[in-house]
């Protein structure tokens, strides 16, 4: 089973994300923030994907990308930013520090999953 790491301050968001993944067959774990997923990642965590909100509080989603490069053995882990935001410059940011894909909210669940996919090999 693929465990998707998902990474949004907002509970609504992380169990409504975490429904969709998990009827999927999906392994869902969460943090509410960039700090919380840094320490679950590197206390073991091995996700296959990373979901994370840019704007959240403390830590925003493009330097939890940036930490996440740093971390050993997540260099190449697919890392997609699940936003409301659409500027063409904050994706370029993002794409900068490392992301694979970006999602502007709401999103379907059925194009979550086929980016998902796309980008998760032998989801």
């Amino acid at each position: 089973m693929k465990t998707i790491l998902l990474v949004d301050d907002s509970s609504t968001m992380r169990m409504s994300i975490a429904s969709v993944l998990s009827k999927a067959g999906y392994q869902a774990e969460d943090a509410a923030d960039a700090e919380k997923a840094l320490a679950k990642l590197k206390g073991g965590l091995k996700p296959h994907l990373i979901i994370t909100d840019l704007n959240m509080p403390g830590m925003d989603g493009i330097n939890l990308i940036r930490e996440v490069r740093k971390v050993p053995g997540f260099r190449f882990v697919p890392i997609l930013m699940l936003t409301t935001e659409s500027q063409q410059s904050k994706r370029q940011e993002a794409r900068t520090a490392g992301a694979t894909g970006w999602l502007v909210k709401p999103v379907l669940a059925d194009d979550l999953l086929k980016v998902i996919k796309q980008v998760v090999p032998g989801a």
